[in-house]
């Protein structure tokens, strides 16, 4: 074999085997890269779940938590810590992160900060509103919204610090036609509320309305009952006052009046006889008031016949006991409408303006008119042509409660029974006209109530 030729066999082998070196190194490391690659992917999948989870998990948590408290405190508290825990998983980027949070409650026509995270005590006492800017557009539409450069809205700009943030989510409380408020979440970051973080915040809002309108119903019923208790106990004073003021005050007289009576039948018999004609008089007059006041306690014409008939037997007794008119024009449309609960407290409405007309008004009639004004909302006024008052004046006398104007106390708190609402139109020398707007229907009265709904 020629030198030549072996030399090239040699240099062949050898770049044989170095090519096999190099492929062998090179298949090595990528096998290395290969299995770092499937590995990181791995840990990548594996967080990705433990992140799911730990949402799922805090969105479980907050619906637990949501359903099982009635506490205002506490759904506000929850909702905002939750959806800090569900947009951020991770415990330690939870604390670093500055997602800006907090529930704001419509309460006296305004938005008030319910509760919220991040925000200075100064902040925590900003109202809003909602007559402008992001806010008015979020709950006038009505669903969620992404909000851009919120720190130079013209009202959520005066939070500072919500100067610092550009982007923001705004998730309107409402269960149907009920504005209960808003959720708000700001950060710096504009591309921080992505599609994913958008529905999870959804979720969060959908059962945070549900845990306030549980909680407000809640709170109805407490001062339901709280406002119950006390219509009972003014029930019982008022029975107390009307009977020291006319029954206690003419058995007294009567029994003075027999003293007098038992002297003078010794000494002039025809005087001791018309004595005693006056003594029947009074006790007539007396078992009169006595039935009219058990008549106004429990009317069983009421349950009997209803709202129409008993309002009329009233006046009839009014006639007959104080001598003092009263007219009664009721529409049975609207009496059609009304559950015997209903009927009975419109009834103690009407009782309590007229015996207030009656003896403080000194007026020659008092009508009592219950008609529809339009759909689903029935008009009550009861009128009088007496002397009149400074509703101004006896307002303050309501807010302090003091004993001159209990007869509105009642009037209004009967009227909130029915979910109605109260005007009081009168002036010195004008006489007086009492207005309670009487929903028939729960659309009604949201538009009695709630005339941003509207």
């Amino acid at each position: 074999m020629k030198p030549a030729t072996v030399r090239f066999a040699i240099i062949v082998s050898i770049s044989m085997v170095l090519l096999s070196l190099l492929f062998g190194f090179l298949g090595k490391r990528m096998i290395i890269r290969i299995r770092q690659n499937r590995s990181q992917f791995l840990d990548s999948e594996e967080k990705k779940r433990a992140v799911q989870t730990e949402r799922m998990r805090a969105i479980y948590e907050l619906t637990s938590e949501l359903s099982s408290t009635l506490s205002y405190k506490r759904v506000l508290d929850s909702a905002l810590d939750m959806s800090a825990a569900v947009l951020n998983p991770d415990p330690e980027q939870l604390v670093s992160d500055p997602l800006v949070g907090m529930v704001m409650l419509f309460s006296g026509g305004k938005l008030h900060i319910g509760s919220a995270r991040r925000l200075t005590s100064a902040d925590m006492r900003v109202t809003f509103d909602a007559a402008e800017g992001l806010l008015k557009r979020a709950l006038d539409e009505g669903e969620p919204m992404l909000l851009n450069n919120i720190g130079y809205d013209p009202e959520l700009g005066r939070v500072v610090v919500l100067r610092t943030c550009t982007s923001g989510y705004c998730f309107p409380l409402r269960s149907g036609l009920n504005v209960y408020g808003a959720l708000l979440f700001a950060h710096p970051n504009p591309d921080y509320f992505n599609s994913e973080r958008s529905n999870l915040l959804d979720i969060i809002g959908r059962q945070s309305v549900t845990a306030i309108q549980n909680a407000r119903l809640y709170q109805d019923l407490v001062e339901e009952k709280e406002r119950m208790v006390e219509v009972h106990e003014e029930a019982r004073k008022k029975l107390a006052r009307d009977l020291h003021d006319g029954p206690t005050q003419s058995v007294a007289a009567i029994a003075m009046r027999l003293n007098i009576t038992r002297r003078m039948m010794s000494k002039d018999v025809q005087a001791a006889g018309e004595e005693i004609i006056k003594l029947e008089e009074l006790a007539h007059r007396t078992t009169k008031e006595i039935r009219h006041m058990l008549f106004t306690l429990r009317p069983l014409i009421l349950e009997s016949q209803g709202l129409t008939a008993a309002v009329q037997s009233m006046a009839d007794k009014m006639l007959e006991t104080f001598s003092q008119k009263m007219t009664v024009q009721i529409d049975e449309r609207v009496t059609k409408q009304l559950e015997m609960g209903k009927q009975g407290v419109i009834f103690y409405i009407i009782e309590e303006a007229v015996n207030n007309a009656r003896k403080h008004a000194a007026a020659d009639t008092i009508a009592v008119r219950l008609k529809p004004v339009e759909a689903g909302i029935a008009l009550l006024e009861i009128q009088d042509n007496g002397v009149g008052f400074d509703v101004g004046a006896m307002s303050q006398a309501y807010d302090k409660r003091a004993n001159s104007s209990l007869g509105m106390v009642n009037l209004r708190e009967r009227s909130e029974l029915v979910n109605g609402l109260l005007h009081i139109d009168s002036a010195p020398g004008k006489g007086t006209k009492i207005q309670v707007y009487i929903p028939l229907t729960e659309d009604a009265a949201d538009r009695i109530h709630h005339p941003r709904a509207k």
